[in-house]
């Protein structure tokens, strides 16, 4: 009898965690099928697996299972990753429209010289992408530029398209406002100066190493991109959100201070106030389906929870694991493998967030620590593999193949050692709770 009851109990801790894996099968294999990763709404293989989370949820009624996912997606942290993403919505468009983005690629080509205008390259798109939040944003503002680049110094395009998606994730991964920092810090609970300070230990050394390698490769270009003429001033708002999120003011507020210097820069460039109020609008409504997908992802993991399946993911890696290099590469593996199946960075760290959180408090890793750790096991799988948003974008644009940047993508694959190494030389300590 003792057997059947264990088998029972095990079935149960089974169904609990079913929603997470109805989520994958149903948007991976859809997305096999019509041979596109961006054809299956994620919303929609959230509300499947919402769904049928809520059959899983036994002994609650209708009513209390509503109220669960509810609270859950109505939690304090995430309606605040919420208003932090409409915020940043906010800002990054007036900015764009104020012609902030072809201002500091104008600083870039005025301030390096000829000879270091392909190493350049990498700078500038590591600057953008930190100061604009987005390496799709990135990528589509600076393929153009990149594969003109290419044209004048009779290269293969593919390397100067893998020098732009390595400086965009780079960028995207230590940027304040991106949704991948949002989401690693609002899930974890720690501070985005914290973060970046934890983050920028891992990838500050990969970032060297690929730069010296791409000054190694580095062709000479017969003809060097020109200034678009854009006022070099118009930078100054992201030089404000950058500074004053390093100086450890609250995300809303810096966000808000942006948004005021975004506007007033937007004004000096002649574009009216409701013009303004009408870019701010569409800002706000392009982080729509990104609200969306939080709160259903939360709703469902609360549920998911609530039957105690994140207790019993616990307990399995638990058998497995005793230290906090254990514990660090489960994360990181975890949000990994998210990513591999959904192609989207932010909602893997947004799927695995919570389960992130109880690992890292069980073996006490610092949030901070975590929060990178899942930042940064992201951006490493969409860096790299050849169906994401980024790779996708930037190969339409260039007209080549996804696959062919991948030779030349240094910095995601320096990264990975990177990684490791940050999670080899954790002490070897046991710092399990029990």
């Amino acid at each position: 009898m003792s057997g059947i009851k264990v088998d029972i109990s095990y079935s149960r801790e089974l169904l609990a965690i079913s929603p997470i894996i109805v989520f994958l099968i149903v948007y991976l294999v859809t997305s096999l099928i019509f041979g596109d990763f961006y054809k299956m709404p994620i919303s929609v293989a959230l509300m499947i697996a919402s769904i049928w989370a809520a059959f899983t949820l036994k002994g609650k009624s209708i009513s209390q299972k509503i109220e669960i996912f509810s609270k859950e997606a109505g939690s304090s942290n995430v309606l605040y990753m919420v208003w932090i993403f409409i915020l940043a919505g906010a800002f990054a468009a007036i900015a764009k429209q104020s012609g902030a983005v072809e201002a500091t690629v104008d600083l870039a080509l005025i301030i390096l010289p000829s000879y270091m205008i392909v190493p350049g390259l990498f700078i500038a798109t590591c600057f953008i992408s930190m100061a604009i939040g987005t390496s799709v944003g990135t990528v589509v503002a600076l393929t153009p530029l990149a594969v003109n680049m290419a044209e004048g110094a009779g290269a293969p395009v593919p390397f100067f398209v893998a020098i732009l998606l390595g400086g965009a994730f780079f960028g995207d991964n230590l940027s304040f406002i991106s949704d991948t920092t949002i989401a690693a810090t609002r899930t974890q609970g720690c501070d985005m100066k914290d973060k970046f300070l934890a983050n920028i230990r891992i990838v500050l050394p990969a970032a060297a190493i690929a730069l010296f390698l791409y000054c190694l490769f580095s062709p000479t270009l017969e003809s060097a991109p020109q200034p678009s003429g854009r006022s070099l001033w118009l930078v100054i708002p992201y030089l404000i959100v950058i500074a004053c999120a390093l100086y450890g003011i609250t995300v809303t507020v810096v966000l808000l201070i942006g948004i005021i210097s975004a506007m007033i820069a937007a004004i000096l460039e002649g574009i009216s106030i409701l013009d303004i109020f009408s870019i701010a609008g569409e800002g706000i409504d392009s982080v729509g389906p990104l609200v969306m997908i939080t709160l259903l992802a939360a709703g469902m993991l609360g549920m998911i929870k609530s039957a105690g399946g994140i207790d019993f993911i616990l307990k399995i890696l638990g058998r497995n694991i005793s230290t906090s290099r254990g514990a660090q590469l489960s994360i990181s593996l975890l949000v990994g493998i998210v990513n591999l199946c959904t192609a989207n960075n932010t909602v893997a760290i947004l799927t695995v967030g919570s389960l992130a959180k109880k690992i890292a408090d069980t073996y006490n890793i610092p949030p901070r620590k975590t929060a990178s750790l899942l930042d940064t096991g992201s951006c490493i799988v969409q860096a790299i593999i050849p169906y994401g948003a980024q790779t996708l974008m930037a190969a339409s644009l260039a007209g080549i193949s996804p696959i062919a940047p991948w030779q030349y993508l240094f910095y995601p694959q320096i990264l990975i050692l990177c990684l490791a190494i940050s999670i080899m030389i954790t002490p070897k300590r046991k710092l399990h709770n029990k």
